[in-house]
C-alpha cells in the first residue's frame, strides 16, 4: 500500500531536472557569447537559433530556457 506524502512532507527544493547535455549546450553558449544573452527567455530563444544549428523546437527551447535561468543565476 503506497502512502502518499501530505503538503508538509514534500520537499520545497525540488526543480526541474534537465539531461546534462541541455546544461552542457546552454552553459557552453552562455560562456561563448556573454553579451548574447539576457534574463528574457523570447530573446534567449532567437539567439539559440541563430547561434546554433539545432532545429528541434522542443531542443532550442529547453536550452533557451536553462541559458535564461544560467544567467539569472549569475546576476545575483
Amino acid at each position: 500500500m503506497k502512502r502518499s506524502l501530505g503538503p508538509h512532507e514534500r520537499s520545497e527544493s525540488l526543480g526541474n531536472i534537465r539531461p546534462t547535455y541541455i546544461k552542457r549546450v546552454a552553459i557552453e553558449l552562455a560562456k561563448l557569447y556573454p553579451n548574447e544573452f539576457t534574463g528574457d527567455f523570447e530573446h534567449n530563444k532567437k539567439m539559440v537559433s541563430e547561434l546554433t544549428d539545432i532545429r528541434s523546437v522542443l531542443m532550442r527551447n529547453r536550452i533557451a530556457g536553462y541559458v535564461t535561468r544560467y544567467r539569472l543565476r549569475l546576476a545575483l
